[in-house]
């Protein structure tokens, strides 16, 4: 069997959500970057100011991807490993295996993303997903400014916690 052809605009579509997730880029900090080298304790604190911790938006964005991924291969619900959907209640204090696991999770689901992407067949992306007004084309590019605009709150909560920290 022939392998389906895919649209030019795939590699392009594939580099941009790797650029806002682990790829030199020219805005800055990405999704990976802004998680790099940081501890369980780190990750688990929560601002008084915000509703979440930097682990919650891991997990948050790890869902997301997920999402997307189903919503473009046509997937049934129900195979993301955590029970719930968009927000999830992770324990407190956290612990660095959980958080490894986090971590974990999000690279995982941002690979199947890629290879979700990479798999749609030429004319996949100006296709809707069943029963959605909006378009495969825009649900890449929208899961890949997710991940920067979360990149960006997370440095926000970095600072907060630094700030908290020095008082």
């Amino acid at each position: 069997m022939k392998p389906a052809e895919v649209s030019v605009e795939t590699p392009r579509l594939v580099q941009l959500l790797d650029e806002a997730f682990q790829r030199k880029s020219w805005h800055g900090t990405n999704l990976r970057g802004s998680i790099r080298g940081m501890s369980a304790k780190q990750a688990g604190w929560r601002p008084p100011e915000m509703p979440h911790s930097i682990a919650d938006i891991v997990v948050h964005c790890a869902y997301w991807k997920y999402a997307v991924r189903r919503r473009l291969r046509g997937d049934p619900r129900g195979s993301f490993p955590l029970k719930g959907s968009n927000w999830f209640e992770l324990p407190r204090p956290l612990d660095e295996r959980r958080w490894k696991e986090c971590v974990a999770l999000l690279n995982a689901e941002h690979r199947a993303l890629l290879d979700a992407v990479a798999a749609l067949p030429a004319g996949g992306l100006d296709a809707a997903p069943r029963d959605r007004q909006t378009g495969n084309r825009a649900l890449i590019h929208g899961i890949g400014l997710h991940d920067i605009y979360h990149a960006g709150q997370i440095q926000v909560i970095k600072a907060l916690e630094r700030r908290t920290a020095s008082r």
